[in-house]
């Protein structure tokens, strides 16, 4: 599905969030509090959309990206090229629950709009907190059904019916019915949560985002 979608995932994101995804990375980029020479580990890459976001915003440091799809690393690497990044940044294809680095590899760690894809979060969780350093920031941002605002209802409503309808137009498919599923099927944050202090990390905060349609969670190795 993400290989079918690639050529135009970055225009999706950006048209089905309202330009918001951008601002949701920054954040996820500034929690991770880096200092130069840092190597920091971006999950469910994509298209390297967050791993040049890391660079851009800290020059002196290296990221690998990881993701399952070789479709939208061929256009990661396209971007990383032209961002003339390609000594800072390695993309490589593989599986957030069976990580192939060793122990205590990376000062800092993201996974953004991917845990949820994940079929067994535990797992890529633990092997998030096998792969981190002590005291290093792994950011998790990730879309959830919103709840608990007045204005719930309307963010619950485009979720439900304009990014399907944008994403059926844009991608010439029905892919995107699939985010809608899957963003209902999510955990509640607070459960999210929980799964995340039991699977070896420590769960600094849960920052809301647009009446709750998305959450970034940050959290350390014990």
């Amino acid at each position: 599905m993400f290989d079918l979608i690639a050529p135009r995932y970055d225009l999706l994101n950006r048209l089905t969030s309202l330009g918001m995804d951008q601002p949701w990375r920054r954040a996820t980029v500034r929690a991770l509090k880096l200092s130069p020479g840092s190597r920091a580990l971006d999950l469910a890459t994509g298209t390297a959309d967050l791993a040049l976001m890391i660079l851009r915003k800290h020059t002196q440091t290296s990221v690998v990206g990881l993701d399952p799809s070789s479709g939208m690393l061929a256009i990661g690497e396209r971007k990383v090229r032209r961002a003339g990044l390609d000594g800072q940044i390695c993309l490589i294809e593989g599986d957030a629950q069976d990580l192939p680095f060793p122990d205590h590899s990376f000062d800092a760690l993201t996974m953004a709009f991917g845990i949820r894809n994940v079929p067994d979060r535990g797992k890529a969780l633990a092997e998030m907190a096998r792969v981190t350093r002590s005291r290093g920031r792994i950011g998790i941002l990730e879309l959830t059904w919103p709840e608990g605002s007045l204005l719930a209802p309307l963010a619950r409503l485009h979720v439900r019916y304009i990014v399907p309808t944008l994403g059926a137009i844009l991608s010439r498919g029905a892919q995107y019915n699939y985010l809608r599923e899957s963003i209902s099927a999510f955990p509640r944050p607070e459960e999210f949560g929980r799964l995340i202090e039991s699977s070896g990390l420590d769960l600094l905060s849960i920052t809301p985002f647009a009446m709750g349609a998305c959450c970034l969670f940050v959290a350390s190795p014990r």
